[in-house]
């Protein structure tokens, strides 16, 4: 009777035989899982430093791509060895864009920062404190489905936006607020390659193609420079990045973004108030995003439990909670696991062996930062209408014939893109919810941690007269 083969150090550790794997496959899966989302590295850099911050200050392209890579390498490494689950982490998006465009404009970039450290203590208190359950049943589910396909429509407008295919008519009154292209059309190269970028994108999308948002971003810059050096083309045309072949290939990664955050600088910037609902976001988007993804690559990879629940799932989400720490500490905003793990384990992986693979590629990719920082935003821009319609399929979750949770639902959707505000979506989403709850004599439906919220939001909505009411105005 032939013996079992001996299994070494690593194979126990992570205990790859057990769970049906080879050291291959997972080793496979890392790299299938980095090259999926390994456009965060240009995505990231391109929304963060793309937006100001109350006093005009932008965020240095070379130094976002290090602190990117170095959050992204250490965190997912450790949810690898920690959680020994194929999840890699890196900068949310869609978090990102809070920051960017919610938050930053109304403080400065360390105090914007400071919130993600505060978003990330937050989330670990509910883990260690066992409050994740309460917080996730007292927001109703298909609400929850609604933020994020309110936040898919955002992101995929500020992609039409970044890359010159929708701008604001400047100096008109009475008019449509946007318009198609510089002057009502499409013109330019730079746009041309934004569509065809998003051709590509969708073309690959659609063939199932691993590594999609990588390949088309990587084609289209290649296109983007040929492009630029045989037209006559204005640079202003690209906008914040002018697509030219690199005078380097490595170089060594810039720190200087590391600690560059306040604690509680934001609470004399906006007011505590304002500082809660912000934070109150971040967890949101954060908690519940990561509540998806975990359950959902888990059970892709057939490792959850006879009652469905998730190996180390407490462990999983405290370093996912360390996670957005350590993105506001590198100010990459939060960082949080990727769905795009899922590719790994369609390529075998079953262990967090493959995400210290991910982690180490990651690292590998803090020397290669002058690649990153010659991607124009009509190369990058169709990743965001793919990530947007990604986040928009949840949609068809929601019972939009009941109008307790339809109305809601609708409202939380379009007031995200409709006023540029992540936040203020989910805060008409949930005020609506409760009041109409309340008019159906369902009041008693609602769970108190959502009355407190709305109770919050309205405050924020109405927080310039109730200024005025106090004579703090």
């Amino acid at each position: 009777m032939p013996q079992p083969r001996e299994r070494n150090a690593v194979d126990r550790y992570f205990r790859i035989s057990e769970r049906g794997s080879t050291l291959a496959r997972e080793v496979r899966g890392g790299f299938a899982t980095f090259f999926t989302m390994a456009y965060i590295l240009v995505l990231n850099p391109i929304i963060l430093g793309g937006a100001e911050d109350k006093f005009g200050t932008q965020l240095s392209g070379p130094q976002l791509v290090t602190a990117t890579a170095l959050v992204a390498a250490v965190m997912t490494t450790i949810m690898g060895l920690g959680g020994n689950l194929p999840l890699a982490i890196a900068a949310g998006l869609g978090l990102n864009a809070v920051v960017a465009y919610q938050i930053a404009p109304t403080m400065s970039w360390a105090d914007a920062m400071g919130l993600v450290v505060l978003e990330g203590i937050v989330i670990c208190v509910l883990v260690v404190t066992g409050l994740r359950e309460a917080v996730m049943h007292a927001i109703p589910q298909q609400l929850k489905q609604a933020i994020s396909v309110g936040i898919g429509l955002f992101i995929a407008f500020i992609g039409f936006i970044d890359a010159g295919f929708v701008t604001r008519i400047p100096g008109e009154t009475g008019s449509v607020p946007v318009q198609l292209g510089a002057s009502g059309q499409l013109s330019g190269w730079p746009v041309l390659v934004f569509c065809l970028g998003v051709l590509l994108t969708i073309s690959l999308m659609a063939r199932r193609v691993r590594g999609a948002i990588l390949i088309s971003i990587v084609t289209m810059t290649v296109v983007a420079i040929v492009v630029n050096e045989l037209a006559d083309i204005d640079p202003l045309a690209w906008g914040l990045t002018v697509p030219s072949v690199p005078a380097d290939v490595v170089a060594w990664p810039d720190f200087g973004l590391f600690g560059s955050f306040s604690l509680f600088g934001a609470f004399a910037e906006v007011g505590a108030v304002t500082v809660v609902l912000l934070v109150f976001t971040l967890v949101l988007s954060d908690f519940f995003d990561t509540m998806g993804t975990v359950v959902g690559v888990s059970n892709e990879a057939g490792l959850l439990d006879e009652k469905g629940d998730v190996p180390n799932l407490g462990r999983v989400l405290l370093i996912d909670g360390a996670a957005a720490v350590a993105g506001g500490v590198a100010s990459s905003s939060s960082n949080t696991a990727y769905i795009e793990s899922a590719a790994g384990v369609g390529e075998g992986a079953r262990t967090g062996f493959a995400s210290v693979v991910t982690g180490a590629l990651f690292g590998l990719a803090l020397f290669l930062t002058p690649l990153a920082t010659v991607v124009p935003a009509q190369a990058a821009a169709p990743a965001l209408i793919v990530v947007g319609f990604l986040l928009m399929t949840q949609v068809r979750h929601i019972e939009w014939e009941k109008y307790e949770i339809g109305i809601p639902a609708f409202l939380t959707v379009a007031l995200m893109p409709f006023t540029y505000s992540i936040t203020n979506g989910i805060g008409a989403g949930f005020i609506a919810y409760v009041v109409i709850k309340a008019v159906l004599g369902k009041a008693r439906e609602v769970h108190w941690l959502l009355w407190t919220t709305a109770a919050l939001f309205a405050v924020y909505f109405a927080i310039e007269p109730i200024e005025q009411i106090l004579g703090t105005k």
